[in-house]
């Protein structure tokens, strides 16, 4: 079985019986009515060593990434990011490998005003779990299921470099010290998108963050919504060093595919589209328009006029 396939029969089961529970398992985080005029989102992500990250990976890069994925899922919900819990399981007691691992959470908690609340430690092999808690205006959050035909999907930021980093150090493609360091940086120390999240949210129909992969992820919001999507390729904002290493077809393949790069993927009426574009740009974010919803219920990926097919759609547990 695969990772959804799990999810879904084994912990989706039980009803949802409490009035307080406005969205439980499915999308990025749970919604619990903290008011009358908020949800608090709750999100929790688990990070294997081996799996989510090489076992030589710098403790603080660790702690950063286990904190950043988790404000990611805020930040598709757009939800304003406020309690972390930390379960932490070690192998030894490494009293350097903490003091860097806690010195990488905290430059994000403090960061983004994020108060570590409690946690747990046990031994045994390495990993990570982190519950991050944050708040957002009722009628406001953004899930997956939400997004209407003929939405127009955007992603922040550029995509792929994380990827690269991963085949660079595979030695399936080769990188000079500055574009690897550069790579790295991206795999290692993600910046959740927080402030485009809550901007976002007053103009966006649907959101979803990339971690698994752009295919991957833009599946799981059509899925939710009943819909698809029609995206050129051309229209990606992938970054420049996957072009000048890999080409057209191998930085569109890597940048749809690859994952862990952490930007929004968000759907927004044509009727929202010019105020989001003004308010994205005098916030200072990124984004780009790479396709548009339909009732298709299939992904159509395309370069100009040139239909194109991927055997791959990204990163799932147990596949």
């Amino acid at each position: 079985m695969k990772e959804f396939e799990v999810i879904k029969e084994f912990f989706t089961a039980q009803p949802v019986n409490r009035k307080d529970v406005a969205m439980g398992i499915g999308d990025d985080c749970a919604l619990i009515r903290a008011s009358d005029s908020k949800y608090i989102a709750i999100t929790t992500d688990t990070l294997v060593c081996g799996v989510h990250f090489p076992t030589d990976t710098p403790a603080r890069a660790i702690g950063h990434k286990a904190v950043a994925v988790n404000l990611s899922d805020l930040a598709a919900m757009g939800a304003e990011p406020a309690w972390i819990s930390v379960a932490v399981t070690l192998p030894t007691v490494d009293r350097e490998w903490l003091a860097e691992f806690t010195a990488g959470i905290f430059e994000l908690t403090e960061y983004f005003n994020v108060q570590l609340i409690g946690g747990d430690t046990t031994s045994g092999p390495l990993s990570i779990t982190i519950t991050a808690q944050g708040t957002v205006p009722q009628g406001k959050a953004l899930c997956r299921n939400g997004a209407g035909n003929g939405d127009w999907v955007y992603v922040t930021g550029e995509i792929g470099e994380a990827g690269l980093a991963l085949q660079a150090l595979r030695e399936q493609v080769s990188l000079s010290p500055r574009e690897m360091q550069h790579a790295m940086d991206a795999l290692n120390y993600p910046k959740p998108q927080v402030l485009a999240g809550q901007v976002v949210r007053e103009y966006a129909s649907a959101a979803i963050d990339i971690s698994d992969g752009l295919l991957a992820d833009l599946t799981h919001l059509c899925q939710a919504s009943t819909l698809g999507i029609s995206l050129d390729v051309n229209d990606l904002p992938i970054a420049p060093v996957l072009l000048n290493k890999l080409g057209e077809e191998g930085a569109a393949r890597l940048a749809l595919t690859a994952g862990d790069d952490y930007q929004l993927i968000f759907t927004v009426p044509d009727t929202n589209k010019v105020a989001l574009e003004t308010e994205l740009k005098q916030a200072n974010i990124k984004s780009s328009c790479i396709g548009q919803m339909n009732k298709s219920q299939e992904i159509i990926i395309s370069r100009g006029e040139t239909r194109l097919s991927f055997a791959e759609s990204g990163f799932e547990h147990f596949s």
